[in-house]
Order: structure tokens, then sequence, then C-alpha cells
């Protein structure tokens, strides 16, 4: 029997890019995405099947995993890859993005995992693959407060429930990425700004700088993060944490090699 993987986030960039990937390889693909109506790529693969999903709202999420299980029959991984940042001082960030921040990166993994506990129990086992950032394992970025929120609470979220779940026969992975070509995070950043505080525009313009130079730079392979996402589904790979981008295993060394503090302040430095 096949194997089914379930993937949020499926429109664009890794998530589409891993769909396609399980799809090529043999696997059943329960796709995910707000928008499936304007896809055209998956629609194209006999094992892959389309299936609307928000995973800000519970109910859609619900609905979504019924029909997925309806239509493959069991669920053996789930891919927790749907997630957006918001950046820019935190004084100057309205009181619904913060609430989006934390309903998207957070509480929609949350929301999927809840909802697919009863199914993974009732199979006596399952997986879940939750994909992080190194930039919730390694350090934060300046005026960067929300997005970094938002993984170290993935991060603690996952490491939690490790515990929990692995006498269920559940196991949990982290998939810590840095930036790689052909993503477009960059470019769907949402910037809290106001244009009486000025304060902060200097570290603002700093980031927003380092951030496309790092874009326009040399990037990781988005094939290597597909790599280790089905190396983790198959079994290939047992590891709990994966950090694959190559600044975020420089930086989780810089941290490790010296006191927390100088290594505040060096971080802090690269952005004056």
């Amino acid at each position: 029997m096949k194997k089914t993987v379930f993937i949020t986030g499926t429109s664009s960039g890794l998530g589409k890019l891993t769909a396609k990937y399980f799809a090529s390889q043999g696997w059943n693909v329960a796709a995910t995405m707000r928008t499936p109506e304007k896809e055209t790529e998956l629609t194209q693969y006999d094992n892959v099947k389309i299936f609307k999903l928000d995973v800000t709202d519970i109910a859609q999420v619900n609905t979504a995993i019924e029909q997925a299980i309806a239509a493959f029959g069991k669920i053996d991984v789930v891919v927790n890859n749907a997630g957006a940042g918001t950046y820019g001082a935190l004084e100057l960030a309205k009181e619904e993005t913060i609430d989006w921040q934390f309903a998207t990166n957070v509480r929609g993994p949350i929301n999927v995992i809840r909802a697919f506990l009863p199914h993974f129990r009732a199979q006596k086992g399952g997986k879940f693959i939750n994909i992080s950032s190194f930039m919730g394992v390694t350090t934060a970025v300046p005026v960067g407060s929300l997005y970094n929120m938002s993984k170290f609470a993935l991060e603690g979220l996952t490491e939690g429930l490790y515990y929990e779940l692995e006498p269920l026969n559940i196991s949990l992975h982290l998939i810590e990425q840095g930036g790689s070509s052909g993503n477009n995070f960059v470019d769907k950043v949402i910037w809290n700004e106001h244009p009486e505080i000025t304060d902060y525009e200097a570290i603002t313009t700093r980031v927003k700088q380092m951030m496309q130079e790092a874009k326009n730079g040399p990037l990781d392979d988005p094939q290597t993060i597909v790599d280790a996402i089905y190396a983790l589904a198959t079994g290939a790979s047992k590891q709990f944490r994966t950090v694959l981008s190559a600044m975020g295993n420089q930086l989780m060394e810089m941290r490790r090699s010296m006191p927390i503090e100088n290594y505040l302040d060096t971080v802090a430095g690269w952005y004056k």
C-alpha cells in the first residue's frame, strides 16, 4: 500500500517542490493550500489530490484532514510547511499583525497536529515534520522579534510534544532551513512601519539591505531541504533536529563557543 504524505502550504516554494518530489517517488500526496482553484502544476499528478486549507481556520483544518483521510484511507506523514513572516520594530506592529504571525506560524501547526492525533493514535503511529528556521534555534534577527518568536515557539512546541507522543509511536522532527534559491520569503515579508516614528529607520533599513543581499547572494539548494524531509519521512534519517542552512550551522557553532552576551554583541555589530 502506498504511503501518503499531507503537506501544508504547497502553492509555491518549498511546499510545492516537496509535494512534486514525493509524488515523483510514488507517494500519495495530500497537497493543501488556501487557493486550490489557482493551482495548475500539482493537478497534473495522478497521485496528488489538492485540498483547500488555511491553517488558521480550525474548521477548514478539520474538513481538509477528513477529506484527505477519506481520499487516501490513511496518512503516514504530515509536513507542517505553511508559514509567513512579519518584520519591523515591535512597537510599530499592528495588533492584527501580531495575532496573524502567531496564528500562522504557531497556532497553525498546533491546529493541524491536534486534528491529526486521533488518526495517528488509531493507526498506532505517524510522523510530524515541522519546517522551522535556523532563526528559531540559533539567533534572533533585529526587527524580527515576532517572526523569531514564532519559530522559537515552534521549536518548543515540537520538543515538548516529542515526550508525550513518542510512547504512542508518533515521532516529531524539525527542519531548520535558511535562505534557498526559489524561495520568495523576502518578497512576501510584511513590514511594520509608521510614518511618524523614525527612531527604528536605521536598523530597519540595514536589515532590509542584508535580507536583499542574502536573497541575491549564494543560497542553499532547496532540493537539499526536500531530500532531508524525504529522508525523515522514509525513516532513512531519524534526526530530531536537522540544521540545513550553512549560515545556521555556522551560527550554532559560534553560539556554542562564547558566552551569550558576547554572541549577542557580535551579531548586533553586523547590523550597525
